[in-house]
């Protein structure tokens, strides 16, 4: 391992949120072509992390950071290897176009700034991900991906569809993201390290550890979650409610990804077992051909290439299930594919809805000479999509197959389904690229013309790439696929698939594919309406489950609140009572340690006996008042008794604050009282009498035995030495007591001042608050008024 220069790369880190803070600024000044500035961002880290490549390539890991929270081994470290640095290349450089094309599509937006910054941010935490080393790290930014995508699905806030897609996401992925958090400290119990380039050669033990099922299940939940596989797919189509270029970003190289990197960075640890190699299989299998067939039921544009993306992230699970040296470099190539056609097509649908007004495939056609450049870029995004030469997909297919190949039924069932999943992703990437462009022309909401170059740089720019990928494969494996895939595997790996393909079943595999996807296509209508048959008889779906699940939520949680908040103070203030007396009680009972009893003290001063008489006789006061105000009277005996006893025994200071507080205590509660309109007397009956003596019985008790226990363990004077040694010499003060409070403890003591005062200007608030009176005639005026004022 290598060490990174840390102020460079914490400084690279830190760029996308420093230009989040200045992209509102910088657009009100220069409207949409802002995004040529902000884009440099993206820009610079993007050659910032291509410095790295060569080592990388070398077979070098680099790392670096600083501690964070050094007690509990908690640090802000960053590690750089071929998975890592493939993923941070495609967020940035795929980033800089995005904040380009979103320059474009949102032209004239008068949110445009908020825009650009809720993208830096996502940006930010989304290479924050895959650069994290340490855990806590990788957490805090894999929550930050959710919130971030929160704001971004949610743009759009007036309008209900896209306020409940933002939602849906933020509780699907928040919650796999507290999985996962679990998961991370089960990992952490089992091995003792927080930092995943430690981690890395701890694989044995946590898979011979009996906490190996636990600590994979729920990281599987944070996976699965973040990368949508099913039953959790979900919630990824209707994120759709979002702006194109967040579907365009968030596709191709961000959040969606989150998960299967997750996995890949993991595999050397909790891979190589029957569980991993089961479920991973069968989930990414089953969201495989769900994606795909839900995709074919779609006409929007988006929703098509959404659903594509679920059925994608499925491959990619299934791939690194497998596990074997090809199934993983077949991962590698698809993910680096997938980024690179998702990425386009999505800014292709984009900018024709854009430029014609709508996205339903089956209301588009003839667009190819009004629209050129996006056809261009739209044909080879979808040559790459199904895995035709000489584009970078067709490498990731031929290896998929090479690598899944065998004869036994478990991997024949997941050849097939890899085929039947590959043709119908070849069907809707034709779809999108010959439907809208070919056919006589067809009227559309806006005459259609080719959009300016930052909607259609993008694009061509990510189609070139694909192209050159596949062209220069021997570069495209030393620097990408060869570190990528030794990172995932664990072991030095070298990738050597060209556009000459596999000789034998894997070749046979591509042709059958193909094939069926030139027959599914020219069915693409039939097929639609079947799957549009068959979801209706289904009916019930995940979907509806959430909605199901989160109105049964608000349901439960009303319920909830009507029993424990029925809006009565006595029963809060005898569950609160309740509480203190278990939380003092109970653990003495549960250990059976209980205090010994105390005994009479030699040698008491009859002056003590009088103060603890009076004590005695305040009690009985207020336990026999008739009335409130006797009782509230009665209440400031026990308090002026307890003030005596600390006089006599040494604490002048505290005896004086306990005169004051109770002082104020009872002219406070008598004012109050006779402010408020209660009974004079208590008309409680006696069997509610009997349960609030009870109940403060036990408390009384419990702090009794409490304290007891306590004054009974042997007295640590390490604080009390050190504020005697101190007071003097460091805060200047001979009195302790006042020291503590305004010097030792002066924050905290400024906390508490301010919160009284917050408290008093809260209640003086409430007290000049007027609520205006309405007759009856006026109510007949105005009705709503008379609502609103009840």
């Amino acid at each position: 391992m290598s060490a990174a220069a840390p102020g460079m790369t914490l400084l690279v880190l830190m760029l996308p949120f420093l230009a989040a803070l200045i992209a509102p600024w910088l657009t009100r000044r220069l409207g949409h072509n802002a995004a040529w500035i902000l884009a440099l961002a993206p820009l610079a880290i993007f050659i910032h992390f291509l410095g790295f490549a060569g080592d990388v390539a070398d077979g070098g890991i680099v790392t670096g950071g600083f501690a964070w929270v050094p007690s509990y081994n908690v640090s802000f470290s960053w590690l750089i290897d071929g998975l890592s640095l493939t993923f941070a290349l495609l967020i940035s450089g795929i980033g800089a176009l995005i904040m380009l094309y979103s320059g474009g599509y949102l032209k004239g937006h008068d949110q445009l700034g908020r825009f650009f910054s809720f993208m830096l941010l996502f940006m930010g935490a989304m290479l924050g991900v895959v650069i994290s080393d340490s855990f806590l790290m990788l957490f805090v930014y894999w929550e930050l991906t959710s919130i971030t995508s929160f704001l971004l699905i949610g743009f759009d806030h007036t309008r209900e569809a896209s306020r409940r897609a933002a939602i849906q996401a933020l509780v699907v992925t928040g919650g796999g993201g507290l999985a996962l958090l679990a998961g991370l400290l089960v990992i952490w119990n089992i091995t003792g390290v927080s930092q995943i380039s430690l981690l890395l050669t701890y694989g044995d033990d946590v898979r011979a550890s009996p906490f190996y099922l636990l600590a994979l299940l729920l990281v599987l939940g944070g996976a699965f979650s973040k990368s949508a596989q099913f039953p959790l797919h979900f919630w990824l189509p209707n994120a759709m409610e979002a702006p194109t270029p967040v579907s365009a970003y968030l596709h191709s190289a961000t959040m969606v990804k989150a998960g299967v990197y997750l996995l890949m960075r993991l595999n050397p640890v909790l891979g190589d077992t029957v569980w991993w190699e089961t479920i991973l299989p069968l989930f990414g299998g089953t969201t495989l051909i769900v994606g795909t067939l839900l995709a074919i039921r779609q006409t929007d544009l988006k929703l098509m290439l959404a659903y594509t993306t679920v059925s994608s992230l499925g491959l990619l699970v299934m791939l690194t299930g497998f596990g074997s040296e090809h199934a993983i470099a077949a991962a590698v190539l698809y993910l680096v594919a997938h980024s690179l056609f998702k990425g386009a097509l999505f800014m292709v649908a984009g900018l024709i809805d854009h430029e014609s007004g709508t996205r339903d495939v089956t209301r588009l056609g003839g667009l190819r000479k009004a629209m050129p450049l996006s056809f261009i870029a739209a044909i080879a995004a979808a040559i790459s999509m199904a895995g035709l030469p000489p584009f970078v997909g067709f490498l990731a297919k031929e290896e998929i197959y090479y690598a899944l190949w065998a004869t036994n039924p478990w991997a024949l069932a997941f050849v097939a389904v890899a085929v039947i999943g590959n043709a119908l992703m070849f069907v809707i990437g034709f779809a999108v690229a010959i439907k809208p462009f070919f056919g006589p022309e067809v009227e559309t909401p806006k005459s259609a013309h080719e959009g300016p170059v930052l909607l259609w740089l993008g694009p061509m720019t990510l189609g070139i790439a694909a192209l050159a990928a596949a062209l220069a494969s021997p570069f495209t494996h030393r620097f990408i696929s060869s570190p990528m895939t030794s990172a995932v595997a664990g072991r030095a790996e070298t990738v050597t698939i060209s556009l000459v393909p596999h000789m034998g079943p894997a070749l046979i595999l591509s042709l059958v594919t193909v094939a069926l996807g030139v027959i599914f296509y020219r069915m693409l209508d039939r097929l639609r309406a079947g799957m549009a048959w068959l979801l209706s008889a289904i009916g019930w779906g995940p979907d509806r489950g959430f909605d199901q699940m989160i109105s049964g939520l608000v349901g439960l949680s009303g319920s909830v609140t009507r029993i424990v908040q029925p809006g009565r103070l006595d029963i809060y203030m005898t569950a609160s009572f309740l509480m203190i007396a278990a939380a003092l009680i109970g653990p003495m009972a549960w250990y059976g340690e209980w205090p010994f009893m105390p005994v009479w003290p030699e040698g008491v001063q009859f002056h003590e006996l009088v103060v603890i008489a009076i004590a005695f006789i305040g009690l009985l006061a207020v336990i026999y008042a008739r009335d409130r105000l006797t009782a509230i009277v009665s209440l400031g005996i026990q308090g002026f008794a307890v003030a005596l006893i600390f006089l006599l025994f040494g604490a002048p200071d505290l005896s004086f604050t306990q005169f004051m507080v109770e002082t104020l205590a009872v002219v406070i509660l008598a004012l109050v009282m006779t402010r408020l309109k209660l009974t004079t007397a208590d008309h409680r009956p006696t069997g509610q009498k009997l349960g609030d003596f009870t109940v403060s019985l036990a408390c009384g008790g419990g702090f009794m035995l409490y304290l007891l226990a306590v004054t009974q363990q042997p007295f640590d004077t390490a604080l009390s030495d050190f504020f005697s040694a101190y007071s003097k010499v460091v805060a200047h003060g001979s009195n302790v007591v006042n020291v503590i409070l305004v010097d030792f403890r002066g924050t905290d003591t400024l906390g508490e001042i301010a919160v009284v005062m917050v408290t008093g200007l809260a209640i003086l608030s409430l007290i000049r608050i007027k609520v205006p009176r309405f007759t009856a005639a006026a109510a007949d005026k105005d009705p709503d008024k008379t609502v609103e004022a009840k």
